[in-house]
């Protein structure tokens, strides 16, 4: 299942590597990508991922996100 989160706070590359690894040590997180520029996580998850874990382990980085339609939601 694809996930998109909006994040704040980002400002350089060791600001999206932290956001990554957050989002990476979600268990049921199979891939991240984020993009520093549009502050946006693309996130592929296990059926069934709550998108609160995923904001939560943003925010316990220190930044701020933002739930986003899933990409299946979109089309």
């Amino acid at each position: 299942m694809q996930m998109v989160l909006n994040i704040e706070g980002m400002s350089c590359s060791h600001c999206q590597a932290r956001v990554a690894r957050a989002l990476e040590s979600v268990s049921s997180v199979e891939q991240v990508d984020v993009d520093l520029f549009s502050g946006v996580a693309r996130i592929e998850a296990a059926e069934g991922t709550e998108m609160d874990l995923l904001i939560g382990a943003v925010n316990d980085a220190g930044y701020r996100a933002y739930g986003a339609l899933s990409e299946d939601q979109e089309s």
